[in-house]
């Protein structure tokens, strides 16, 4: 399938569809201090949410994961896809690709006034866990995908050979990785830090219930 533009006056300009496109691109990626500045809201235990995901959708390398989390950070709903790597790595697409997803497991929140549901983005890539243009064009879609759906847009997390990572936060661990096994929901929620934890718990108790249904 394949997506287009509306023209606009810029676009009625004498140019090289080549340079065109090179404009384009840039535009549909978000740089890391682009990040850093739009307000995205913390996550209070990030660890504790990519061991839950990790657990549900298994990820392997060039694997998205988009959650929705509820305003005490229980999952509401989830979907794992792969990214087609046949195509360049463009926001446009990744939009497209993650607000559909959305579409189909939680329904939209465009009539409140402010959001209320957060979601967040695990993607499983290689190479290690350094700001990519393929993360940008993940950030840009992710931003864009949630403003259409009504939803807060929520932390974009790498998953590497050497763990995860929180873009933009500086936060991240060794475990899960990209090469890490197969867990069970119950191995993850034991694989925590034993020290109580005040909020964030919701989410993998939330994945324990459905997965038990």
């Amino acid at each position: 399938m394949t997506f287009g533009f509306a023209p606009s006056p810029a676009s009625s300009m004498p140019t090289s569809s080549a340079s065109a496109g090179s404009v384009n691109s840039s535009v549909r990626t978000l740089e890391p201090a682009e990040w850093a500045t739009a307000g995205i809201p913390l996550l209070r235990n990030p660890r504790e949410v990519v061991s839950g995901l990790h657990a549900r959708h298994r990820p392997v390398p060039a694997t998205a994961v988009v959650a929705v989390l509820d305003h005490e950070e229980r999952l509401t709903a989830s979907a794992s896809f792969a990214r087609r790597t046949s195509v360049a790595a463009d926001g446009w697409e990744f939009r497209n690709a993650v607000l559909a997803h959305l579409r189909r497991v939680v329904p939209h929140d465009l009539r409140r006034r402010t959001p209320v549901r957060t979601a967040v983005l695990l993607y499983c890539r290689e190479g290690d866990e350094r700001w990519t243009e393929e993360d940008g064009a993940w950030m840009w879609g992710l931003r864009d995908a949630c403003t259409l759906h009504g939803l807060r847009c929520g932390a974009y997390i790498t998953l590497t050979r050497g763990g995860w990572q929180v873009l933009g936060e500086g936060r991240g661990g060794r475990r899960p990785s990209s090469i890490s096994p197969a867990s069970t929901l119950s191995e993850a929620c034991a694989d925590l830090d034993p020290a109580p934890q005040s909020t964030g718990g919701g989410a993998v108790d939330a994945q324990r219930r459905t997965a038990a249904r």
